[in-house]
């Protein structure tokens, strides 16, 4: 009988087909690198949306190649990059390029929100919140500067709708991938009632926004048309999972609020699964978890583990050359160089926020490293880097544990950066508490197997799902001495910096107008 999960993860850099046995064991995988978005015009991230369908379709044929017996597979679970939007016409087909979730493009010049709820968010001191979701939202920019292609949108999707409508020809996508500018009812876990705010500031007609499926429930069955595309058989079901994050989370085995799951990815996540809706931060929402009727709890740095290809790019040029000579990836030269400096960098503290917030940080944000001498070497700088992600990461758990009165006792950490040692090992100095690898890198994947799992009927349900294809590769226990020496960094000079340059960057916002005003 068929028992193999077939995981498609669409990611930023990359399309993974990942196959699993009911173990959690990958049996088949591969891996198409896609370039992440072209850019026409300055801070704009887009993609063709045949880009990721192409890319589905060669990872699917190199497994079909590599021996993997298709007959094999039981059923398919889809995960995506989160806030990527495609648009479509009355026949399914895309409008314009996808405006993939890095792009930085704003509709400025928007009416304020007024009435009842314009009162309400000055009452609440939200009124610039509101207006930067307003500004962000991608159906703003398009109705305002593209009105002729809004005017024919008749399917407003995700990319995880968008790819569910190529396997299944439904419009449908799963609630565990709703997260961006849209009129989402983020505690009920649905579209948000008529005369919401939502509507208001993220104007798009409801006939356009996809059917919504919880996990682990079926979202349809993969159609002839998909079958040619990609060779995988038809018929077979396709199972709502949720977004990368959630997924990762899931994949992680961090069903417990007590177990903070952190991922060093491009945008570097500190998570917890909650039965009960909770904001970590006042006004800004958890998001869908990968099971039905949960949460993710998660605070972010925007520009997280990016920061690590930034300085990659910027000032790792002898590393990457040396990689390039040795044949090994330059990950490992990197955590010689993180061992070359002390915990601490010697006071080089770094502040993370390359890229603004919302709310924590304001808009207003800029990145900092302070403390300079001339000790210091660019081996200080990417240490500092490090330091400061895990810095973010921590307050994100102290805001969480402040929520919800629970006690985070361990970390499970994954995405890309977590393949380095050394940065794993600094996050259990940083927290204080001991930091686990699940048995697989690819843990956003197996949290898509593991709804599949259950939706088809191999496990009864997700604890028995986790418990079975979950498990942990490696611990990393803190450093006392270590765990000691960022306790005071982090309480008297990390923890202080944000109020003592928030002024400094409103003027530097005021007078160069970056980041953009509203």
């Amino acid at each position: 009988m068929p028992d193999r999960l077939l995981a498609i993860d669409v990611g930023t850099q990359s399309v993974r087909a990942i196959a699993f046995d009911p173990r959690g064991d990958v049996v088949a995988a591969a891996k198409v690198p896609i370039e992440p978005y072209v850019s026409p015009h300055p801070g704009w991230a887009e993609q063709d949306p045949a880009v990721y369908w192409a890319a589905i379709g060669d990872a699917c044929a190199m497994l079909w190649a590599g021996g993997f017996d298709r007959r094999s597979i039981a059923g398919v679970a889809l995960t995506t990059q989160r806030q990527t939007v495609v648009v479509l016409d009355r026949d399914g087909r895309p409008l314009r390029p996808a405006i993939v979730w890095l792009d930085q493009r704003r509709a400025e010049g928007l009416p304020a929100v007024g009435g009842r709820w314009g009162v309400a968010f000055r009452a609440l001191g939200v009124t610039e919140t509101v207006a930067a979701f307003q500004a962000d939202c991608e159906a703003n920019w398009i109705r305002t500067h593209e009105p002729a292609i809004w005017e024919r949108t008749a399917h407003y999707l995700l990319l995880s709708g968008y790819v569910t409508y190529l396997l299944t020809g439904r419009f449908v996508d799963s609630v565990g991938s709703q997260a961006g500018y849209i009129p989402f009812d983020y505690k009920h876990q649905r579209w948000a009632a008529p005369g919401d705010w939502k509507w208001i500031v993220a104007p798009i007609d409801p006939g356009a926004l996809p059917g919504l499926v919880p996990p682990t429930q079926s979202l349809g069955e993969v159609t002839a048309a998909a079958a040619a595309a990609t060779g995988i058989p038809a018929g077979l079901p396709v199972i709502a999972a949720a977004a990368d994050k959630a997924c990762e989370v899931l994949g992680s085995g961090a069903l417990d609020p007590s177990v903070g799951a952190l991922s060093f990815g491009t945008t570097a996540t500190f998570n917890t699964t909650q039965r009960s809706y909770v904001e970590a931060i006042p006004l800004v929402p958890p998001l869908p978890a990968a099971i039905p009727d949960a949460w993710s709890l998660e605070v972010g740095v925007y520009r997280g583990f990016w920061m690590v290809e930034w300085f990659r790019r910027q000032f790792g040029h002898p590393e990457e050359a040396r990689a390039g000579e040795l044949g090994i990836p330059s990950h490992r030269l990197l955590d010689e160089l993180l061992a070359s400096t002390p915990p601490g960098a010697m006071g080089l503290t770094l502040q993370p926020y390359w890229s603004p917030g919302v709310r924590v940080p304001g808009p207003e944000a800029k990145g900092a490293i302070i403390g300079f001498g001339d000790v210091h070497t660019r081996a200080h700088v990417y240490r500092a880097i490090l330091e400061g992600i895990a810095y973010a990461l921590r307050d994100g758990k102290e805001r969480t544990e402040k929520r919800t009165h629970v006690a985070v006792t361990e970390l499970r950490v994954a995405g890309g950066g977590a393949q380095s040692d050394g940065a794993v090992q600094l996050a259990a100095d940083v927290f204080g508490i001991p930091a686990a690898r699940p048995h697989t890198h690819e843990a956003s994947a197996l949290g898509a197997a593991i709804d599949a799992a259950v939706g088809l009927g191999i496990h009864p349900d997700v604890a028995a799902a986790v418990r079975e294809m979950t498990r942990v590769s490696s611990v990393r226990e803190p450093d006392p001495v270590a765990h000691a020496l960022y306790d005071e960094l982090y309480a008297k000079v990390y923890r202080r910096m944000y109020g003592r340059l928030k002024p400094l960057y409103e003027e530097i916002r005021r007078i160069t107008g970056y980041p953009g005003t509203l």
